[in-house]
């Protein structure tokens, strides 16, 4: 419950953050969407990268598994 409660409070502060200065908030909206725009291009290649590990070692798990199925094959 209380994590639930913290993460609440940190949605509400950092919506405090990014509102315009005009109606109560920090005014910081311009910075965060540079530093999205900034930091996209790194995320996709971060994703990108995982998607090829993750694709390696799917093809090495079902090379494994022929491999496995043809020697119960041969053992029966």
């Amino acid at each position: 419950m209380k994590a639930l409660v913290i993460g609440v409070v940190i949605i509400a502060v950092s919506v405090f953050m990014v509102l315009p200065q005009e109606s109560y908030g920090l005014g910081w909206g311009a910075d965060v969407l540079s530093f999205l725009r900034g930091a996209a291009p790194v995320i996709a290649a971060f994703i990108g990268l995982i998607a090829v590990f993750i694709g390696v070692a799917d093809m090495k798990d079902r090379a494994e598994a022929k491999r496995e199925e043809a020697e119960k094959k041969d053992i029966l």
